[in-house]
């Protein structure tokens, strides 16, 4: 199933300008979708990989450096890099200590740009959306299966029937729950 974002929503996950998609889509290299208002995330990436000049891929790497940098840069204050602020008998410690931060923050945008990590929030809307998902269905469940249980006599038929139905009804939450899960982490 093709993945959509909006426009902007494209770009942020690609790390780039929305001007830069808005240039892709005048170049005709936006695949949309079939209402025109978002972007077919997985197809748009194909073509523009297919339409790309080779002879610009050192240009590519270094505008991609320069983001990891930039993301990496962009959390830390200006005066938390001064050496000049810092004590000079503990110029030696504040250089390694400013060295080893960077260093995690390189760490956390890498494994962010690999795929290693994803949003806790949007895990976290994810797990309430489904668990309440879950809750809803499971509550509905009685007012769907009451009359079909009623007319059962034999406890065993009785406990199969209500073992079939909960068993039904949980893997088909399990399936939209996975495509709600897999869609915040993507």
């Amino acid at each position: 199933m093709p993945t959509y974002l909006s426009r902007k929503a494209f770009a942020d996950s690609q790390g780039w300008s929305p001007s830069y998609v808005t240039k892709l889509g005048s170049q005709g290299r936006l695949v949309m979708s079939p209402d025109g208002k978002q972007v077919n995330v997985d197809a748009t990436l194909a073509l523009i990989g297919k339409t790309a000049d080779p002879a610009k891929d050192g240009v590519r790497q270094r505008h991609e450096e320069h983001r990891i940098q930039r993301d990496v840069y962009a959390d830390i204050r200006p005066d938390a890099l001064d050496p000049v602020s810092v004590d000079v008998s503990d110029y030696q410690a504040a250089k390694a200590s400013r060295e080893k931060y960077l260093a995690l923050l390189a760490k956390v945008e890498f494994e962010k740009v690999s795929g290693q990590t994803v949003e806790r929030d949007a895990v976290a809307d994810a797990a309430y959306r489904y668990g309440r998902l879950l809750r809803d269905t499971v509550l509905g469940l009685p007012k769907q299966i009451a009359a079909d249980l009623a007319a059962i006599q034999d406890p065993w038929e009785l406990e199969r029937a209500l073992t079939d139905r909960l068993r039904k009804t949980l893997e088909d939450v399990a399936k939209l729950g996975t495509d709600d899960l897999n869609k915040a982490m993507h």
